[in-house]
């Protein structure tokens, strides 16, 4: 088993691209190969993945709750950046948060074995939030991003040169 640290994992946001009642695939996301743009300074990723919606009935006779689940949500993804007024990625993902589309996102994991491609994920959300956080005097100045996941995490492998 082996394990890797976050650092030098990297955030690109893409295009906008509508989410689907399917799940996406790799292929997906195959034409934003030239619209992908760093979102540089990153700090902290926050989490993502889907969680499922619990759904419970009360039974009088055996005076158990049932559990069910229902439907699936991917999460709201944090990003913490240090403020770059003129980062690409953060000024496309402040311009995105203008609009009402969902965006492609991928993740570079730093993963990738000796002379190998790292693991990599896809998925689509709206960006919420760009919020700038200043806090007190020895303090860097940070941009907040916030990410509405609207589809499924497609998990790309980490592969051997």
């Amino acid at each position: 088993m082996t394990i890797y640290a976050t650092n030098g994992t990297r955030v690109y946001i893409g295009g906008p691209l509508a989410a689907k009642s399917a799940d996406f695939v790799f292929a997906d996301f195959s034409a934003q190969t030239a619209l992908w743009t760093e979102i540089g300074e990153a700090e902290g990723l926050g989490t993502v993945g889907d969680t499922s919606t619990e759904i419970t009935f009360d039974a009088i006779a055996s005076q158990r709750t049932r559990r069910l689940k229902g439907a699936r949500n991917a999460g709201t993804m944090e990003i913490v950046c240090g403020i770059d007024a003129k980062d690409e990625g953060q000024i496309a993902a402040i311009a995105a948060e203008k609009t009402p589309h969902d965006y492609a996102i991928k993740l570079v994991l730093n993963d990738a074995p000796a002379g190998g491609t790292p693991s990599e994920r896809y998925f689509v959300a709206k960006v919420a939030s760009a919020a700038e956080q200043f806090d007190t005097a020895n303090s860097v100045m940070k941009l907040n991003i916030s990410l509405w996941v609207n589809s499924n995490i497609v998990h790309v492998d980490a592969a051997e040169a």
